[in-house]
């Protein structure tokens, strides 16, 4: 190895921390902790230089979507909920550094205005500028319809429906020209099943604040797209099921099983791509054959 490409190999795996910052609040806070990465950024990912926001990301899909976005060049925004999973959220950070990404955390209540606005002054803060947006933070519960309670539907709204919003409202007034905002829906969105209703009807704004977001941003380069999931093999899916219920889930599928996080990541790392510009405005299933419209 050369003396210069030495030194450039060594400059670039150089280790920084960005301090998490001073002020602590109840319900909202941003946490930057950024670290370089463990391996040189390649200039021809696709992604290189490009700032990405991931909500919900410290664990299942939204940790997927974090190092696949990483692993083709761009650095992430990893944003978690609650304080106590802070610990999750660190080790997807480490993950997009061992992608050749870096990563900064930001903690808070997504159904809160002012935290919205300061995940998105920590991607500023820390990278100058974001790219790509994917709304994947989200909450669930599964009950008749006679038996969810105010707070059970007042959780559903602030994350599913107010949070979705608020985060696209932001993208609109700072994302990049040719960015990318992407929607993780479900495909109970087009599916009827008992006891989904305030977790579907929630999450059912989702589509049309998508396609009114496309005709508004494209004509900046911009693209708004959902993607919509069957039953994923997650905690958060398997949080709200029986064997009995999972096993029927299963078998909605073509294929016989649930879906797993490796069956979702690869359509999201495609719509953040520049070669997916020609997609905007839609609901893309990916179920396994679950259902279809």
């Amino acid at each position: 190895m050369n003396t210069n490409r030495r030194k450039f190999l060594s400059a670039i795996g150089a280790t920084s921390i960005v301090g998490t910052m001073a002020a602590q609040q109840a319900n909202a806070q941003s946490q930057p902790t950024s670290s370089s990465p463990t391996t040189p950024v390649n200039p021809n990912r696709e992604l290189a230089g490009k700032v990405a926001i991931v909500t919900g990301a410290r664990a299942n899909l939204g940790r997927g979507f974090a190092e696949v976005l990483a692993k083709n060049g761009a650095n992430v925004v990893v944003h978690y909920h609650r304080e106590k999973t802070r610990n999750q959220a660190e080790e997807t950070a480490r993950l997009v550094q061992a992608q050749g990404g870096r990563a900064v955390l930001s903690q808070g209540d997504l159904g809160e205005a002012e935290t919205v606005k300061r995940m998105f002054d920590t991607a500023f803060k820390n990278f100058g500028r974001l790219d790509i947006l994917v709304n994947n933070a989200g909450a669930i519960v599964k009950k008749p319809i006679a038996e969810v309670t105010a707070e059970d539907i007042e959780r559903m709204i602030n994350i599913n429906t107010r949070g979705t919003f608020l985060c696209m409202r932001e993208a609109a007034r700072r994302i990049s020209d040719n960015g990318r905002i992407i929607n993780i829906g479900t495909s109970l969105l087009a599916g009827m099943a008992p006891n989904y209703s305030a977790y579907a009807g929630t999450k059912a704004t989702m589509e049309e604040v998508t396609r009114m977001g496309a005709r508004e941003l494209g004509d900046r380069g911009i693209t708004v797209n959902t993607i919509s999931p069957g039953p994923i093999d997650t905690p958060f899916f398997q949080s709200q099921e029986t064997p009995e219920s999972t096993k029927f889930a299963s078998n909605l599928s073509v294929a016989g099983r649930l879906g797993q996080i490796a069956d979702i990541v690869p359509l999201v790392e495609f719509l953040a791509l520049p070669g997916s510009q020609w997609i905007t405005g839609q609901t893309i299933w990916i179920n396994g054959g679950y259902l279809t419209r």
